[in-house]
């Protein structure tokens, strides 16, 4: 085991590039290679943190892991117990792991898990781009037993032992839904819900290029979501991410599985706004499966609680019992606020919002250097865009400067193909140049959400 803390710049064309899958495309030769050095984080938010590394075994035995693996666990502070833990599990090459190691330090994500009374869990995995992905991404081959005992390790470590056995959401990207689709027969009594971004496992097995799974009854009670992007259909690359999640859902809803459909009308095989439905997604989830007592056994989904809609559609849904076609074949969410949602998504690509976001507090001004300091909530329904800096009520500034996402809205967090911030990361802080020696001054600090709205 080894603690780290991450920092250093990557290109984020190299990593659009480099998110190219294997498991959605051809074959990789394997090669003993590795393993890959991750990048570095530092200027972040809201410790504590914790990690741990499964390090790459020179002569791995038969069905170990042969890729190492980094996992970030993020805990809010002050958190007695954990609820559950929320995996960002992301998908397959070097760009995807050098990107994913910002994934527990993301503030929206973050503030899912603190509403919840959960973790928030980053794994990176130390692939280099010759190597075969599904040497991780099919958990068969070594990851899941790794995963599980990195767990326990950061039980210890967290001085949570809960850790260890407290239930998962999962959010897998491309390959990380390759994973999360079988971890999901492995471990459907510890899965709280599932989004599948863009990857599913589905469409291999039942085409036999990779064992079939046995699919436990537990499974098929699991609330999930396909999310694919609709430029994916028919792509020459990535249609196997389209027509698996689709096949998939068709599959699992005959058996009255509790699963929607919800393609992006924005993306191809990048994440873009996705966010802004798979949050609240698992925050209804959580509120309907997380048990009352630590440890005891998730509750059951009644499926007849939930809202419906066709099928690629965009219809307004509608509670089950008032459904009146085929159920079997119509889009599951979980309640009224997830299905209006969904119907924003899948109309637009994003979700609309109208409630300002929280206020910044403990605005501090080093008089020396002009450096103001602030602590940050983050807007649950929309995240943070940018913060105005007013000195005696006129704005002076903002941080960042220019808010940018080449995948989606504008964002604090400047994005990545696969919905991690990308580095360096941003600090809550604003130098003021002009202001004058000796002079007191009055400064205020605002926060603005995704959708254009100030906090007060």
């Amino acid at each position: 085991m080894k603690s780290r803390a991450y920092t250093s710049a990557f290109a984020l064309f190299c990593f659009v590039i480099n998110s190219v899958l294997p498991a959605f495309g051809e074959e990789k030769a394997e090669e003993k290679q590795g393993p890959l050095e991750l990048p570095r984080v530092e200027a972040s938010y809201h410790p504590p943190y914790y990690s741990t590394t499964y390090e790459q075994p020179e002569n791995p035995a038969e069905g170990q892991l042969q890729i190492g693996v980094t996992y970030t666990l993020w805990i809010p502070e002050g958190l007695k117990q954990v609820r559950g833990i929320i995996v960002h599990q992301h998908g397959c090459g070097e760009g995807s792991c050098k990107g994913s190691v910002t994934a527990a330090h993301d503030l929206h994500w973050q503030e899912l898990a603190r509403r919840n009374g959960c973790a928030l869990l980053g794994p990176s995995f130390h692939q280099v781009q010759a190597q075969n992905c599904r040497l991780w991404c099919d958990p068969r081959n070594g990851s899941s037993q790794v995963f599980t005992d990195s767990l326990k390790k950061l039980a210890e470590l967290s001085g949570h032992p809960e850790v260890a056995t407290a239930p998962w959401c999962l959010w897998g990207h491309s390959g990380g839904g390759f994973w999360s689709s079988l971890m999901q027969m492995q471990y459907p009594e510890r899965i709280v819900a599932i989004w599948f971004q863009s990857g599913t496992a589905f469409g291999y097995w039942t085409k036999g290029e990779i064992e079939a799974p046995t699919i436990p009854e537990a499974a098929m009670q699991i609330p999930m979501m396909a999310n694919p992007g609709f430029k994916e259909k028919g792509h020459e690359r990535f249609r196997r991410a389209w027509d698996g999640s689709l096949a998939m859902f068709k599959a699992y809803r005959a058996k009255g599985a509790p699963i929607g459909f919800a393609p992006d009308p924005q993306t191809g095989h990048e994440t873009g706004d996705s966010r802004y439905l798979a949050i609240p997604f698992f925050d209804a989830c959580l509120k309907l499966r997380l048990p009352d007592q630590v440890g005891s056994p998730l509750k059951k989904v009644n499926v007849e609680q939930g809202w419906l809609a066709p099928l690629n559609s965009e219809e307004t849904p509608v509670p089950f019992d008032q459904y009146t076609v085929d159920k079997a074949t119509a889009v599951w969410l979980p309640n009224q606020t997830v299905a209006l949602a969904w119907l924003d998504f899948v109309k637009t690509g994003a979700v609309g919002d109208q409630t300002p976001p929280p206020a910044p507090t403990n605005v501090k001004v080093d008089s020396k250097t002009g450096t103001i300091t602030w602590n940050a909530g983050t807007d649950f329904e929309s995240g943070l865009q940018k913060f105005l800096v007013q000195r005696d009520g006129k704005t002076i500034g903002q941080v960042p400067e220019k808010p940018t996402n080449r995948f989606g809205r504008p964002l604090f967090q400047n994005m990545s193909y696969g919905d991690t911030p990308v580095l360096p990361l941003l600090k809550f802080q604003f130098v003021d140049k002009a202001a004058e020696p000796g002079k007191a001054h009055q400064y205020e600090v605002i926060s603005v959400n995704t959708a254009g709205l100030k906090s007060r």
